[in-house]
């Protein structure tokens, strides 16, 4: 491909990058909704004035800077206001304006499946791979589905179809559709634009936690098979300190060490060298599984390092159901546990 025949034109790069601008200013001032709606207000009452003429005389009501949070937004919005210099900018405020306040309504949106998929974990076993992909998908779900009703969301808006929201909404969207109609024609692209703000915004509100949220569910079981928290530590091993145990705790006078990760890929292999130098009673690795191979297993158990992987691995590999010492995570129970202290290398 032949880059140099790719151009922007300046025109349309400058636009587009002023309402970035002040979309992310914007997010910064935090502006509620009442102080969004008397601006609006204010510009309504005659846009034949300037915007700029109208707020700068009333902006220091509208935002009381005399508190510390309303100075903060009055510089910052003076800061978007310095950089309208005709119509098309002044709409495009307006228009920026009125998506902060649709903004909250799309990140809710986003975030319901969030919730739909959390709510299946009500259902499902904490160390299961179901369990699993459920939260390891779901920040990424978010995203996507925030970027498609954004996508839906300006298609609706440019075809001027105004019944996707409650009927209260209609006057409102139909003003926002010939608004969008009207910044197109000047080369604005309302949803890329609007997207790159829109997906900063769903990144911070949401986190990726699949690594430490393996070892909460970990802990959670630990807990209720009798496993008093109290006495649980993480710590490294005191022969080869290279190693830490997620979980560290006794039980009838024996020591039990527990590495827990997702996947093992090369990590396996610092813990059969703990095990070959520790004096821990019990090693045990928890892991989903789902890369772990005969040739892998047959080396960590053949430094008595016993194996809990997600059940429908364990159930889907033969392997592993004819190897002693490995279990579905679903036999993790003090009975176990007080097995695997009297197991021997096999």
């Amino acid at each position: 491909m032949n880059l140099s025949k790719i151009n922007i034109e300046k025109d349309c790069f400058d636009i587009n990058l002023k309402f970035y601008f002040i979309l992310k200013f914007l997010v910064r001032a935090s502006l509620n909704s009442n102080e969004i709606h008397n601006i609006l207000i204010y510009y309504s009452l005659d846009n034949k004035i300037t915007l700029k003429d109208i707020l700068s005389r009333k902006l220091d009501t509208i935002l009381n800077i005399k508190t510390k949070s309303g100075l903060k937004k009055y510089n910052i919005i003076s800061d978007i206001l310095d950089l309208i210099d005709n119509d098309v900018d002044i709409k495009l405020f307006i228009f920026s304006l009125k998506l902060i306040m649709i903004k909250s309504l799309l990140l809710e949106e986003a975030k319901v499946r969030d919730l739909l998929d959390i709510t299946k974990l009500e259902s499902l076993e904490p160390l299961s791979l179901a369990y699993d992909q459920v939260t390891l998908f779901t920040p990424y779900s978010t995203r996507v589905s925030g970027a498609l009703l954004s996508l839906l969301f300006f298609d609706k808006l440019e075809k001027q179809d105004n019944v996707f929201i409650s009927n209260d909404t209609t006057g409102f969207l139909k003003q926002l559709s010939k608004e969008v109609q009207f910044l197109i024609k000047n080369k604005v692209e309302p949803n890329q634009i609007f997207m790159l703000m829109f997906n900063e915004s769903i990144n911070q509100s949401i986190i990726s936690d699949s690594g430490s949220n393996y070892e909460d569910r970990i802990l959670s079981i630990l807990k209720k098979i009798g496993i008093d928290e109290k006495t649980i530590t993480k710590t490294h091993d005191k022969a080869d300190s290279s190693t830490e145990f997620d979980f560290f705790f006794e039980l009838e006078s024996k020591t039990y060490g527990i590495s827990a990760k997702r996947t093992l890929r090369e990590r396996y292999k610092q813990f059969i060298k703990t095990a070959q130098m520790s004096k821990v009673d019990v090693m045990i690795e928890i892991t989903l599984g789902v890369d772990l191979t005969e040739e892998k297993m047959v080396a960590i158990r053949e430094h008595s390092v016993c194996l809990f992987v997600a059940d429908e691995i364990y159930q889907s590999k033969v392997f592993l159901q004819n190897k002693e010492g490995v279990y579905s995570v679903k036999s993790l129970n003090l009975t176990t546990l007080k097995e695997l202290s009297v197991l021997g290398n096999n």
